[in-house]
């Protein structure tokens, strides 16, 4: 599973929308959708910061959990 899908299911568990969630995290949600999609990955500070939103670990957001 790649890390854009990590993202979307953990996004859709915790109830976040895509807006809410690149809100929370300080970035646009076509940037959200991006990331989702897999035409952009996150950089090492985003991932944690996406991680600490959605309550989980950076290491489960790129599949190496």
């Amino acid at each position: 599973m790649s890390i854009g899908e990590c993202i979307r299911e953990k996004r859709i568990t915790s109830g976040y929308s895509q807006a809410g969630l690149a809100m929370k995290v300080g970035i646009g949600q076509s940037m959200m959708a991006q990331i989702e999609r897999g035409t952009k990955i996150p950089n090492m500070l985003l991932g944690k910061s996406i991680a600490e939103a959605l309550e989980c670990k950076v290491e489960e957001l790129y599949g190496k959990e």
